[in-house]
């Protein structure tokens, strides 16, 4: 029965990283989509490779994070793993079919929070690991809406002398290489809180002894698991980071693109589980802005900030009760 459970529940994660990939389709392809320098099918299998190849240049710092630094690796049960997960499928479900650009991320950390919780009270949760991934959730659409801001305006003056059809030649094609240096970030950030749920999981059927680490084959499941979520689209989100927030040129996606993949690499290499959604978000309106304020439509953008407040406790409450449901399933 122990040996059953783990592969199911090794399936559950998968699933959610599965759908991580679905749900957060758009992080990577929405901006290069919007300024037709790809058809969405094209889009998805650039994006989807580049997920795929992710975990052949990051560490796993944020599998880490996810793995033992949330909740307390004691208190780490099957049926905890399974409230955290339900929780957060639940919630990526919800906002997917409503076409929000909720965080999976988060999601999955307010699922663990909420199954914690409701294990073990407040003596389940590393504080420290919430902590940093409680600042991600404010550092890294501010980081990415500073820095597409100041490339956009870096840009505009080296080439304030060209032709404006000669420069949108050129950032046709230098988005190929942003939209890819931004699935790279995504792939390496989001794929890895799933491996770092199955790692716990393997790590406490083994009897929690020895040093916490990620299979190779954990990591190559849940890199294909994500990258086949891409494949699968996510267009109700595409249209929203796309087109609603602002229009966008290849010049301002590309900016949107860099400065949302120097976010990324910058949490990947501290180990901060930041979400995808929020910080490409926070680039798209930044590039906006920088054009002139009301380019942005701010109703819209208020709208997924709201759904970004909400997502940690409501995944959480889904978990908790999902964690009470379990006990006639987990010992």
């Amino acid at each position: 029965m122990t040996s059953l459970t783990l592969w199911l529940l090794i399936a559950v994660a998968l699933s959610f990283d599965f759908l991580n990939g679905l749900h957060d389709a758009a992080n990577s392809i929405a901006t290069i989509v919007s300024t037709r320098v790809l058809k969405p099918g094209w889009a998805v299998v650039w994006a989807a490779f580049f997920n795929f190849v992710a975990f052949l240049f990051f560490g796993l710092h944020v599998a880490h994070t996810i793995g033992s630094g949330i909740i307390s690796v004691s208190l780490v049960t099957d049926r905890l793993i399974f409230g955290a997960l339900g929780g957060a499928i639940v919630w990526n479900i919800v906002t997917w079919l409503a076409g929000i650009p909720s965080s999976s991320s988060h999601a999955l950390v307010g699922g663990l929070i909420g199954a914690g919780l409701a294990k073990g009270g407040l003596k389940a949760i590393v504080w420290a690991g919430v902590g940093k991934t409680a600042a991600g959730v404010v550092v890294s659409p501010l980081l990415g809406f500073l820095l597409a801001l100041v490339l956009v305006g870096l840009v505009t003056w080296l080439f304030v002398r060209s032709r404006p059809a000669a420069v949108d030649r050129l950032f046709r094609i230098l988005q190929f290489f942003s939209a890819a240096a931004y699935s790279l970030g995504h792939g390496g950030n989001d794929a890895q809180k799933t491996m770092g749920i199955i790692a716990v999981l393997l790590y406490v059927h083994q009897g929690g002894h020895g040093a916490f680490q990620v299979p190779l084959w954990v990591v190559l499941a849940c890199q294909a698991a994500m990258a086949l979520g891409t494949l699968s689209g996510g267009w109700r989100i595409v249209h929203t980071m796309g087109s609603k927030i602002t229009r966008l040129s290849p010049m301002q996606g590309f900016c949107a693109e860099t400065g949302g993949a120097i976010t990324l690499y910058m949490a990947n290499s501290l180990g901060i589980p930041v979400s995808t959604t929020h910080t490409i978000t926070g680039a798209i309106v930044g590039v906006g802005a920088a054009r002139r304020t009301s380019a942005v439509r701010w109703g819209v953008a208020r709208g997924i900030v709201t759904a970004w407040i909400i997502t940690m406790p409501m995944a959480g409450l889904v978990a908790a009760l999902l964690y009470a449901v379990g006990g006639s399933v987990f010992q």
